[in-house]
This record gives structure tokens, C-alpha cells and sequence, in this order.
């Protein structure tokens, strides 16, 4: 992300209602984030489901909302109004705290969200094969594939991750197999069992 862009998140965040903290939350919030293809909007799903949590698929309020100021025709992606997005799901946030519901939101990007908004932050990774077949059978073009495919084998999204939130958070997990996806929900449901008993109040 440029300065430019993180400073205007970083203001987008500031003006918005805030998210309540952790400490005044009683459920946990998590982020599931990874190179696209890994498989974080079927395990995010399948976490709120198991958990009764609220599942918030980026990308897929940024189109229902028209949260991006155009394309990247090279990349095929849109290009993010990060200062709308943030503002919106801020309030989002709020508003399930005040129900007393956790949040899993999933999205490819992780360091322009306040890092106050999780407790949690799950990289999902997959071997090059895996995520090579799951990129074709999306039907992505060459440079968006090679693009992504670079991203994995860099671990760009990890190493965003540990330096956007604490290190004590951020938890890098396998994900190639529905024996994986259901190993990493069950993992999920335990530590949040857990969070849950060390906040009661």
C-alpha cells in the first residue's frame, strides 16, 4: 500500500464510528485472509456457520456497495475506495458487538484494516499445484494468475499480516484439502471457546 493510501485509511478509519475493542467485545472477531484462491470464503463461511458468527466477504460488499473508484483492466481487479469501505464496515462491526455476535470477515488484502478490529488473524496458505489448478478453474488471465501464483510463493499476504498486527495473532495455516479447511475450523471453534472464557466479564 502507498503512504498516500495509508494515510487516507488511516483517516477513513479515524472518522468512522469506532468498532468496540476486544475488551468490551464479548464475542472475538477474525480475519481470514490469504493469496486469492486459497480457500478463505468457504472457511470463513463455515466458521460463521459453526460459530453463529456474522461472515463479511469483502469483496463482496465492495460490489455490492460500489466501494471502488474503477479497474485495473491490466489485472482484472478493482481498484478500492478504501475511505468508503472502512467507514462502512466500521459500523458494521459496531453494530454486531452491540448484538454481541463475532465477526469473520475474508478478504486477499489484511494491512489497511485497524488492527484493533481482530483478535484473530488466520493466513491461509496452499501449495503452488493446488493453488495453480484452483487459479486456472477460476478461469483468471495468464498475468493475474502469475501475478497471484507470485504472491503465494513470496508469502506477501503473511508477511503483510505480521507486520500490520501482532505477531501473538497471526496464526499461517495449510490449506489444500477439505481435511485442511475442516482441521483449521475446528481449531478456530477451540480458540474461540477459549477467548470467549478469558473475556468474560
Amino acid at each position: 500500500m502507498s503512504d498516500a493510501a495509508a494515510s487516507s485509511a488511516s483517516a477513513a478509519a479515524a472518522s468512522a464510528p469506532a468498532a468496540e475493542e476486544s475488551s468490551d467485545r464479548s464475542r472475538p472477531n477474525v480475519l481470514v485472509t490469504g493469496t486469492p484462491g486459497v480457500g478463505k470464503t468457504a472457511t470463513a463461511s463455515l466458521i460463521a456457520e459453526r460459530l453463529e458468527m456474522q461472515h463479511i466477504s469483502v469483496g463482496d460488499v465492495v460490489k455490492q456497495h460500489k466501494f471502488y473508484e474503477g479497474r485495473d483492466e491490466k489485472y482484472d481487479s478493482l481498484i478500492l475506495d478504501e475511505d468508503r469501505l472502512l467507514d462502512h464496515m466500521e459500523q458494521m462491526l459496531a453494530d454486531a458487538a452491540e448484538e454481541g455476535r463475532g465477526v469473520v470477515v475474508d478478504y486477499h488484502g489484511c494491512d489497511f484494516f485497524p488492527e484493533r478490529w481482530f483478535d484473530l488473524v488466520l493466513v491461509l496458505r496452499a501449495k503452488t499445484d493446488v493453488l495453480y489448478d484452483r487459479l486456472v478453474e477460476r478461469k483468471y488471465s495468464e498475468t493475474k494468475r502469475n501475478e497471484n501464483m507470485e504472491c503465494e510463493i513470496m508469502q506477501v499476504i503473511l508477511d503483510e499480516a505480521r507486520e500490520s498486527y501482532a505477531k501473538e495473532i497471526v496464526h499461517e495455516v495449510q490449506s489444500n484439502t477439505l481435511d485442511d479447511m475442516e482441521s483449521n475450523v475446528t481449531r478456530i471453534e477451540q480458540w474461540t471457546k477459549q477467548w470467549i472464557k478469558d473475556n468474560e466479564q
